[in-house]
């Protein structure tokens, strides 16, 4: 690839990576238990774009796979957990 492609994805997995940190530190931190559960959905998006520029960077369709099984997974977990917080129970 180019030089100016791959000081773009080194830029965007340094970002993506920051973003990450900080969401984890309010993970960790965070007041509440919708903000842990916000901050687990915007790791698992971050993530899933980390995968993402993983497929770009080594042109495998693989990553893409996966990141379609992070999306999936991650939206199923979020849906569980804003559930379990909104009625006390997940399955009815």
């Amino acid at each position: 690839m180019t030089h100016w492609f791959d000081t773009a994805v080194a830029i965007t997995i340094a970002c993506y990576a920051v973003a990450i940190a900080i969401a984890g530190w309010r993970l960790l931190r965070g007041p509440s238990a919708e903000d842990r559960v916000l901050a687990g959905d915007f790791m698992y998006v971050v993530g899933m774009l980390l995968i993402l520029v993983y497929g770009l960077r080594f042109h495998s369709t693989m990553y893409f796979e996966v990141a379609l099984l992070v999306g999936l997974l991650g939206w199923v977990s979020t849906a569980a957990l804003a559930k379990f917080l909104l009625r006390g129970e997940v399955i009815e």
